[in-house]
């Protein structure tokens, strides 16, 4: 009641005072006149605010509200101003709580209440200005401040010059003013002043800008971009591009220093969802470009070693390049360090000055003046480390995977084959990522030297020598850690090893996934992928383990030194006092800082040295011979090509070459064939003269530009047109005459989008035709002089062949340099000189009819194509060839001109032309990327996933434990040490110590469960996401794998499923152990002083608005990080496996240029997201560092004896780390929901849509089924999306058991469909097909796909040996593996080998030819043994030899079988039962091949028509 009735009795005595008549003459200088004007005047402020408020309200719901222009300005001081505002307000309410509290304990008076409603009053009206300027001038279009605005700012500066005046006379007159009467009047005036000169200067800065170029950037702001002004005023304009420029950029120190430059992007995340054009560009410092310039100098002109690229190397680069921020860093390390043990300092200072001891007058303000200067130097100096640490990181990152992307162009074919694409995949996602985020650690190991110096200094000051044992405490704890993180090390190595191991193999499973699907061989490759993964977590566990033991044992160490320091002291009869107590704990706890992140520092270093150590043997591989080809210009010689005494191997060390004694010598303008069987070394040929294989002896000279066509058609992912242009400017006459030339004008029109049609992932979207054909027109528009093609006719059909040929070879190139490998005879007649393959060697040359009768290899290959044509012609019976004019090809053509014109070369049935077909929508859509905030499910899933959840309480409870037993024994110290040495001790010294390492042993107890528990649960967590995942991803369905880039899914295996396992469980336990400290700290701290409460409050909801505020664009600039890196990761995949073709038409430097953008593309959200961090962080530590300075006023408001000193000096000992702490745990929340976005991801591909069941226990077939193999095909009804229109329009047919079908349509047709529907990689609409009366959508799919056989068009060979690529299940002996073998003409080539059947295999089958691959896909089959064997243009890759013994070999051993053949040679189709043609997806004829070319008018008739006439001609 007192406190209530002492201010009323005061205001009416104040009242009465204030107005009296007779008023004394020195009243206008006393305090409490001018604080009640003071007062009066900020609440008419206030009332008139209000007013303003309430009339606009009235106004807008009158007249609607105010027309929003769509171009906003922003006044130029507009920041400073809100911010002067809202830190007056704060002011004002810290001095008015203050006052408050420091008057309610010592009375009260008629001033103190005048000024505790001026504080109040004050606090109000600033705060009520605030929110004028945020709500009516953030984005009104005004130019400058309002009048009434600037004249009250003007008043309120004069005002204050009054008050400071008034206390200058007071002064004088000898009458000393409290300070909390000095301050605010001080301040007052400097901000008035401050103010003052923001409204001149905003006006006039206004009216420069209305007038002149300010209006035009306001005009130029897009409409829908929202606000782009920056905190220094200028507008964030956007470049000529369309680009947003980097804001980091000519910006003021206050900026810097604040961040404050992010705060645009800030609030537009804020407004809306970010995305990539949202995000600014990167600081010409940052862009790769520049950055890489200096490193590769560097690299180059750092000599030792030759060329060969060491790690010191390496090292001495990346310092180069980020030797500025390296240095910076430096400074700012030592500068925060001073600053972060002036508190340790001065606490027994501090706790001496509450105990009553004062050295000067205002001792406690000058003591609080030290302690919050000193957090704020430490705030600016942290936060700006950490940034520059960060963006040298991301630099150095970027530098690294450019470098290696650009070893990757350059390395040899040898050196390829020992590093994966996979592999090297993992130097960029893993490594230098690793390398990049060394740099938060570069510093800690001199930092943690410098810091045990100072804390030596302090402890010395307390305790004297005392301080000896604690350095040999620090050093005992640090030898502890040696063997530790040599453990780690290699643990580490193998870790990343065996990672390798499985990137590589899951990289080529995602390859050929469609294989193994039709194959039914998916869940073993799974099994594969497990079993790496198996003893990638082996090594996963004992690092993690060894993690854990080395946190564990810094967990304790700052235990171990305090309990080691203490006891010498006890020991030496040093005097423990708890202002020294409390100096000391505070000492450990800053030195707890490097020593609890030295085992973090000394496993960076060791995973930083392995990543260094892969990446420098990665750079040291050999490259290309630069000087196997000698490149001439075009018009110094008549000569195009000469290969003088060549012997070149693939294999340097083998004796035995692969190309022997070449000697050839081609004119400018000559069309050379190579012909000769599989293996006989045709690509070889074309690899030496484009300089890829290495060279033994000999020379070969190059006159002028080159332009290649590869056997298997390299794609890249884009748009057609990109493709075929590949860099070159467009020309449309140019570009039309190459489409025509190329017959891809009728699949244009077929695809929705034409020539913008985005390609899918190698091409996935296209025909095996189409991909060839625009391989063929990328080579016809870059308009070389020497052309090389190999074998690319063989994946198109026999129109498009034929076409390709004239209106390509012998037309446009007609007048260039052609080398061209061919098995199709009919094509060599053409060619002026003809090379004849065999063993390596050239054993013929010469043209057609010289070389025809001079040796047999020539022969034995035309005679083969003879014999073809023999039986072709024996059915056709003479009909076709005689009706069409051989030497009249044109009217051949013509004649059958109704049916060929749909034969477009798409017929080559690989699965994806049907799939494009009136689709409305591109295959490959931009990545999936989740919205918002990350939903609670995603935590809850990661912590229940291992045990249910069920370790979470405990560790919980162990963090708990360890936090009250740490409290406890600090608080034990301090209550039971005297605070001066004139005070008995409560307790002797071995109780002292017994109870304190007692308390320690218990602590040590609980970290050691909580590290352990939670290393535990991370582990399972991360193998349990892990299983799923996959597993999920091998049941998906095709079209999944055909709409997603592997580069999307390697990244969720590789770089998400890494954070997983290394780092979640870290980042999710950071958050509930910081929450846990800060609790304690907050509990210890208002144990002393409750009054901390009223301005911790306000803080913490500031905070968690801070955190509201920042969190939108940091989630989505997280997750912009993981969708920007899947096309990096896809770019460079495509490139690894294209590199001979970039090389070959020499666009390796806009290659690496394109490469460079999409690494800026990637390191842009990285580096906003670290400064949109350090944003928060810096706004956090201003906000505890207040926090911690009111508490440490309130304590010394408090009159001495209230409360005892080493208690409060206790709670000053953890306020010292309330700031990095309570920044620390908002940090953890933001850190964690940046980095689950891993785990939202890799749980986006756990609910992927399933194919049906592998197996269906209820209805399993017999073990003999199918016994017959008849397909039966009831009114089959296929769409590939309920939204896309049907493929196959109620198909009805039955192909006989046993018997040969061949099935023929144009692109379109529906003949892959039919294929993909018979093997249920698609399922009927409506429909059904029945094998042997069982109808296949009944049973499941291992148990169909397992009894079928396919030879696919694209042949394929897994990494391994030569036994795992024909039985990968294991079901066979190795004499059925012979067997195959000789059944498939292998066995010889085979026997060969080192190694016969365990002979390794390379990535993709790289060491075998193309026709060896495909015979290796006919063992297989030949293994198998199935009734229905299906052939998808399964003899494209081979010459007619080869083609007329697999017909042969398939005719011996599967005479009884149903065969389904796809095929361009007609030849294949002819010796068919049956043949079936669809058109439209509707059987058009299905009949014998005898009849339907009995019947002149059927379109089969006119097909084989037109191949007979294409076969015979000689296309001279």
């Amino acid at each position: 009641m007192e406190l209530l009735q002492a201010p009323k009795t005061g205001l009416s005595n104040f009242l009465t005072r204030l107005y009296s008549a007779s008023m004394p003459s020195d009243f206008l200088l006393r305090p409490i006149f001018l604080h009640g004007v003071s007062g009066s005047l900020h609440l008419l402020l206030l009332l008139s605010l209000f007013v303003f408020w309430v009339w606009r309200r009235v106004r807008i719901g009158r007249h609607g509200g105010p027309k929003q222009s769509a171009m906003r300005a922003r006044i130029s001081c507009f920041k400073q101003a809100l911010f002067c505002s809202l830190a007056l307000s704060l002011f004002n309410l810290v001095l008015c709580s203050l006052s408050y509290f420091y008057w309610y304990r010592n009375g009260w008076s008629e001033e103190k209440i005048a000024l505790i409603s001026d504080f109040g009053l004050r606090a109000l009206a600033w705060f009520a200005v605030s929110v004028y300027l945020q709500t009516h001038l953030s984005d009104s279009g005004q130019m400058k401040f309002p009048v009434l605005l600037r004249a009250w700012w003007g008043f309120y500066f004069s005002l204050s010059c009054y008050f400071l005046l008034v206390d200058f006379l007071l002064n004088q007159k000898g009458r000393s003013l409290p300070i909390q009467l000095l301050a605010p009047d001080a301040i007052s005036a400097i901000t008035g002043l401050f103010l003052c000169y923001l409204g001149f200067l905003g006006r006039r800065v206004g009216e420069g800008e209305g007038e002149g170029e300010g209006e035009d950037d306001i005009l130029q702001e897009p409409l829908l971009n929202g606000t782009t002004s920056l905190s220094n005023g200028t507008d964030l304009n956007k470049s000529s591009e369309g680009e947003i420029d980097a804001p980091c950029e000519n910006v003021s120190l206050f900026s810097i220093l604040t961040f404050s430059w992010m705060g645009n992007l800030i609030r537009v995340g804020y407004k809306k969802t970010l995305n990539l054009e949202d995000v600014p560009q990167l600081a010409n410092v940052d862009r790769v470009k520049g950055a890489f310039s200096i490193f590769s100098s560097k690299i180059e002109s750092d000599g030792g070693s030759g060329n060969r690229v060491t790690t010191m190397k390496l090292v001495k680069a990346l310092i180069s390049v980020t030797s500025r921020e390296i240095l910076l860093t430096a400074l700012l390390v030592f500068v925060y360090t001073l600053a972060s043990y002036v508190g340790p300092y001065l606490i027994d200072t501090f706790v001496q000055y509450l105990n009553g001891r004062r050295e000067f007058n205002n001792e406690g303000y000058v003591l609080v003046s030290a302690f919050f200067i000193a957090k704020l130097i430490e705030c600016l100096a942290q936060r700006r480390r950490f940034f520059k640490l960060q963006q040298a990181g991301i630099r150095a990152r970027a530098v690294l995977v450019t470098m290696i992307y650009n070893k990757g162009l350059t390395i040899s074919c040898q050196s390829k084959q020992g590093h994966t694409s996979g592999e090297i995949i993992n130097f960029m996602t893993i490594d230098a990522e690793r390398i990049g985020d060394f740099g938060w650690y570069i510093h800690d190991p001199w930092m943690v030297l410098l810091q045990i110096g100072l804390a030596l200094v302090i402890l010395y000051r307390n305790l004297g020598l005392a301080c000896v044992a604690t350095l040999v405490a620090t050093i005992i704890v640090m030898l502890v850690n040696v063997p530790l993180g040599k453990f780690q090390e290699k643990f580490q190595d193998n870790l990343m090893k065996s990672k390798d191991n499985r990137m590589k193999a899951e990289s080529e499973i995602l390859r050929n996934m469609r294989i193994l699907k039709l194959q039914a061989w998916e869940m073993k490759f799974l099994s594969k992928v497990v079993d790496l993964r198996q003893t990638e977590e082996g090594w996963l566990r004992k690092f993690l383990y060894t993690l854990a033991m080395t946190s564990f044992v810094f967990w304790v160490a700052p235990v171990f030194v305090s309990v080691a320091t203490f006891g010498a002291c006890i020991l030496m009869g040093i005097p423990l006092e708890s202002g020294k107590i409390l100096s000391a704990l505070a000492t450990f706890r800053i030195l707890q800082e490097p020593i609890y992140n030295l085992p973090d520092t000394i496993s960076m270093i060791v995973q930083t040295k392995v990543s260094l150590d892969r990446i420098a043997a990665f750079l040291s591989l050999d490259d290309l011979q630069p000087d196997v080809i000698e490149k001439l210009p075009r018009d110094s010689s008549q000569t195009a090509i000469e290969i003088v005494d060549g012997n070149f191997s693939w294999d340097v060390s083998s004796h035995s070459p692969t190309l022997k004694d070449i000697n050839i010598s081609v004119s400018r303008g000559m069309r050379v064939a190579v012909c000769g069987t599989v293996g006989s070394g045709k690509s070889s040929l074309l690899s030496c003269i484009l300089g890829e294989i290495p060279k033994v002896s000999g020379t070969i000279k190059l006159f002028g530009t080159k332009a290649y066509v590869a056997q298997s058609p390299w794609i890249q992912s884009g748009k057609i047109e990109e493709n075929i242009l590949f860099g070159r400017e467009m020309d449309r006459d140019k570009y039309e005459k190459v489409l025509e030339a190329c017959s891809l004008k009728k699949d244009l029109e077929i695809l929705s989008f034409g020539d913008q049609t985005e390609i899918g992932e190698r091409g996935i979207n296209l025909s095996g035709g189409q991909k060839q054909r625009i391989q063929i027109a990328r080579a016809l528009y870059q308009d070389a002089d020497i052309y090389l093609f190999d074998d690319p006719f063989s994946a198109v059909d026999a129109h498009t062949g034929s076409h390709l040929f004239k209106e390509c070879l012998l037309g446009q190139l007609g007048s260039k340099t052609v080398v061209y490998v061919t098995h199709q005879v009919e094509f060599l007649p053409a060619a002026d000189l003809i090379l004849v393959m065999k063993d390596g060697m050239i054993t013929q040359a010469g043209k057609y009819n010289d070389i025809l009768s001079s040796g047999t290899d020539f022969m034995e290959l035309v005679g083969a194509h003879r014999e073809a044509l023999s039986v072709l012609d024996s059915r056709v019976a003479g009909s076709a060839s005689k009706n069409l004019n051989i030497n009249e090809e044109e009217d051949g053509i013509g004649s059958v001109n109704k049916f060929v014109k749909k034969e477009e070369a798409g017929d080559s049935q690989n699965g994806k032309a049907d799939d494009v077909v009136g689709q409305k929508g591109q295959l490959t859509q931009e990545e999936e990327r989740e919205k918002g905030r990350v939903g609670f499910p995603v935590y809850w899933k990661y912590i229940t996933t291992a045990y249910g959840g069920a370790l979470v309480p405990l560790i919980l409870m162990a963090q708990i434990l360890f936090q009250g037993l740490q409290i406890g024994s600090n608080y034990w110290m301090a209550w039971a040490t005297p605070v001066s040495k004139d005070m008995a001790p409560p307790v002797g010294g071995v109780t002292l110590l017994s109870v304190y390492v007692a308390l320690a042993i218990g602590s040590a107890f609980c970290v050691f469960t909580r590290v352990f528990l939670l290393i535990t649960a991370g582990y399972k967590t991360a193998t349990a996401l892990f299983s799923k995942m996959h597993y999920c991803i091998s049941r998906a369905p095709m079209s999944f794998f055909d709409a997603t880039p592997s580069g999307r899914i390697l990244n969720r295996a590789s770089t998400d499923q890494s954070t997983i396992d290394l780092d979640i469980p870290f980042r999710v336990a950071a958050v509930a152990l910081s929450t846990i400290q800060l609790l304690g700290i907050i509990a210890v701290m208002s144990q002393v002083a409750w009054q901390v409460f009223v301005i911790f409050i306000p803080v913490i909801a500031t905070c968690i608005w801070l955190q509201q505020y920042y969190i939108p664009s940091a989630r989505e600039l997280a997750r912009l990080v993981g969708v920007c890196k899947g096309p990096v990761i896809q770019h460079f995949a495509e490139t690894i496996s294209g590199s001979t073709t970039i090389r070959s038409f020499d666009q390796e430097s806009r290659f690496k240029e394109l490469y460079m953008k999409l690494t800026d593309a990637y390191s842009r959200p990285k580096f906003y997201n670290a400064a949109a961090m350090e944003w928060l962080c810096f706004r956090m530590d201003m906000l505890s560092s207040i926090t911690f300075a009111f508490s440490l006023v309130v304590l010394i408001s408090i009159p001495t004896g209230a409360i005892d000193p080493s208690i409060a000096g206790l709670a000053v000992t953890y306020g010292l780390n309330l700031n990095r702490l309570q920044a620390w745990v908002i940090w953890n929340i933001c850190n964690m929901e940046n980095k689950i976005i891993s785990v939202e991801r890799i749980l986006q591909y756990t609910t992927i849509p399933s194919e049906p069941p592998l197996v269906i226990e209820a209805n399993r077939p017999n073990s003999q089924w199918p016994s017959q193999g008849e397909v039966n095909i009831r009114d089959l009804q296929v769409q590939y999306a309920p939204h896309l229109p049907l493929v196959l329009r109620g198909l009805t047919c039955t192909f006989p058991g046993g018997m040969k079908t061949g099935i023929v349509g144009r692109t379109g047709s529906g003949k892959s469909t039919l294929i993909q529907t018979l093997f249920r990689i698609v399922d009927p609409t409506v429909g059904q097909i029945l094998i042997d009366g069982v109808d296949i959508s009944s049973i499941g799919l291992h148990d169909l796909r397992s009894r079928l056989s396919i030879i696919p068009q694209d042949p394929t060979m897994f990494e391994g040996t030569v036994r795992s690529n024909l039985d990968p299940l294991e079901e066979y002996t190795d004499e059925q593996i012979w067997e195959a073998l000789d059944k498939c003409q292998l066995v010889d080539e085979v026997k060969k080998k080192e190694g016969k059947l365990d002979s390794s295999v390379t990535e993709n089958g790289e060491n075998w030819s193309m026709g060896q691959r495909q015979l290796v896909c006919l063992g297989r089959v030949l293994l198998k043994k199935s009734k229905v064997l299906v052939l998808d243009e399964a003899t494209a890759s081979v010459d007619t030899a080869t083609d007329t013994l697999i017909q042969q070999t398939l005719k011996q051993h599967f005479s009884e079988c149903t065969v389904l053949t796809i095929a361009h040679r007609i030849t294949s189709v002819l010796d068919s039962d049956m043949v079936l043609l669809l058109d439209n997806g509707l059987v058009m004829e299905y009949d014998s091949p005898i009849k339907l070319l009995q019947n002149k008018s059927s379109s089969f008739s006119r097909l084989v028509a037109e191949y007979s006439s294409r076969s015979n001609s000689t296309f001279k």
